[in-house]
C-alpha cells in the first residue's frame, strides 16, 4: 500500500450510532453476533459514493500497516495455496478460489463494518481471487451501499441465500460476527465428502459458539456446527485490545479431505434441513421474514 497511519481507536467504533450489541461476557465470551434488523438509513441518495469508496480504500491501507494483518495474510494465502496442492494430488485441473461473504453489516454507518469490509478486501488481494469472484450478501445493504460495493468491483447478490451455499469450486466464505444459522445452513448444504474439503471459512470460532450457548440448545439447534467441531481444523486469528469490536473470535475453519473419507458413510446420511423451530432469537432474517 502507498501509506501506512494506523491511527484506528476504540472510540471511534460508531459513525452514527453503534449496530451491535455486546453479549453478555459468559465464559470469557467474545462478541455476539450482528443484529439482524434491516436499516435502509442511507439511500443512494443520501451516500457519497465516491467518497465512500475512498474511505474504504483509506481503511484497507491502514489495516495492511497493523501488525497483526501478516498473519490474517497468510491465512489468505492458504486458502489459495491449499486447494492448488489439492489440484495437484488429486491430477485434476487447479480451480480458481472464489468468494461469498455474508452479514457484512451497513459499512456505511457502521466503522466496525467498514474495517470487515477493508480486511475482505485484503484477504482477496492475498488469496489472489479477482473482485468480481467476490459475492457479498446483507439484507441491510441500501441502494447507496450495494453501489459502492460495485464500484470497488465485488459482486453483489440478490438473493437472499440464507447462507444455503453449494461449494462447486473452492471457495472462502467470509462471515464475520454472523448468527449461528448462517453457518449451520453453510455447513448443511455441503455437507458431503465432495463439498466440505472445498469449504474454506473465516468467521467465527465453532468452539467459541459452543462455549457461549447452553450446550442441550446448542446440539439441538445447530446440529451441523456440533457435528463439524470433530470434522474440522480450526486455527484462531489475531486480534488487538483496540479492534475487539471488529475481530475478535475469528478463526480459520478448514475440513481436510483424508480426515472425512475415513468416516463412516453414516456421518453424511439423513441430513433434514434446518428448521430452526424452537429459536427464538434465530439471529439471521430469513427469504419469507425478509421486509
Amino acid at each position: 500500500m502507498a501509506y501506512c497511519e494506523p491511527t484506528f481507536k476504540a472510540a471511534q467504533m460508531s459513525d452514527t450510532g453503534a449496530e451491535w450489541q455486546v453479549a453478555q461476557r459468559r465464559k470469557g465470551a467474545a462478541r455476539k453476533s450482528k443484529s439482524v434488523q434491516v436499516s435502509h438509513t442511507c439511500s443512494q441518495e443520501e451516500l457519497d459514493i465516491e467518497k465512500t469508496v475512498r474511505r474504504i480504500r483509506d481503511t484497507v491501507s491502514e489495516l495492511s500497516c497493523e501488525d497483526f494483518w501478516p498473519q490474517w495474510k497468510v491465512a489468505g494465502s492458504a486458502a489459495r495455496s491449499k486447494h492448488l496442492q489439492n489440484g495437484d494430488t488429486e491430477g485434476g485441473p487447479c480451480q480458481q478460489l472464489e468468494c461469498v461473504c455474508y452479514g457484512l453489516g451497513s459499512f456505511s454507518s457502521s466503522v466496525s463494518a467498514r474495517f470487515q469490509l477493508a480486511m475482505l478486501l485484503l484477504l482477496l488481494d492475498a488469496g489472489q481471487i479477482p473482485l468480481k469472484d467476490c459475492s457479498v450478501y446483507d439484507p441491510a445493504f441500501s441502494r447507496g451501499e450495494k453501489a459502492v460495493l460495485r464500484e470497488l468491483g465485488l459482486t453483489v447478490l440478490t438473493e437472499n441465500e440464507e447462507g444455503k451455499r453449494l461449494a462447486t469450486k473452492p471457495t472462502l466464505f467470509y462471515l464475520m460476527h454472523c448468527g449461528k444459522a448462517l453457518y449451520n445452513n453453510l455447513l448443511w448444504r455441503n455437507w458431503s465428502v465432495r463439498h466440505l474439503p472445498l469449504v474454506t471459512l473465516i468467521g467465527n470460532s465453532f468452539t467459541g459458539m459452543m462455549d457461549r450457548t447452553v450446550e442441550r440448545e446448542f446440539t439441538r439447534d445447530y446440529r451441523y456446527i456440533t457435528e463439524a467441531l470433530s470434522l474440522c481444523e480450526e486455527r484462531q486469528l489475531p486480534c488487538p485490545s483496540r479492534l475487539i469490536d471488529v475481530f475478535s473470535d475469528t478463526a480459520v475453519v478448514t475440513f481436510p479431505s483424508g480426515g472425512l473419507e475415513r468416516l463412516p458413510q453414516s456421518t453424511w446420511a439423513e441430513l433434514p434441513e434446518p428448521q430452526y423451530t424452537h429459536c427464538s432469537d434465530l439471529e439471521i432474517i430469513q427469504r419469507e421474514t425478509q421486509s
